[in-house]
């Protein structure tokens, strides 16, 4: 069973080092990002079209320790007003299941505004609507995995 925590409080459990995975969980599809083993940049890895929780779970798994992974960083969305809603509830149903099948600790970070602000980025980037449906939660993932590695660096 791993420890859940908001990202401040998680830090203490990982060690100084070592790669992170950054998940931007939606209801259809779990944007996947790593990090380098220096925590300096998060890289958008692929986006998983949900199945079942367990294969999910199993397939996350394997991508983290195929990376050597020291934790999750899991996007929760809450509200413009800090309160938190149904996404946001779902996200820490899934950090909970995720966490009965690894030891990895598993931080949550405020992902307010991450898939706007990276659909922007890609618009500005001509990118056309089918290609940035295909890639915006792999690219939000990275977006909010480097929030989290920005603030860890701080910490």
């Amino acid at each position: 069973m791993s420890v859940i925590l908001p990202l401040a409080d998680a830090a203490v459990h990982l060690p100084p080092r070592g790669a992170l995975i950054g998940l931007d969980l939606g209801t259809k599809t779990i944007g996947v990002a790593a990090s380098d083993p220096e925590r300096k940049l998060a890289t958008a890895v692929e986006t998983i079209a949900r199945k079942t929780f367990t294969t999910d779970a199993q397939h996350l798994l394997a991508l983290a320790a195929e990376r050597n992974a020291v934790g999750f960083v899991l996007g929760l969305p809450i509200n413009m007003n800090g309160s938190e809603g149904p996404r946001a509830q779902s996200t820490r149903a899934f950090a909970r299941n995720l966490g009965k099948f690894t030891e990895l600790p598993i931080a949550l970070w405020d992902e307010r505004l991450s898939t706007a602000a990276v659909e922007r980025d890609l618009i500005a980037a001509n990118v056309s609507r089918k290609k940035r449906a295909a890639v915006i939660d792999q690219h939000a993932a990275a977006f909010i995995l480097q929030g989290a590695l920005d603030r860890l660096a701080r910490l």
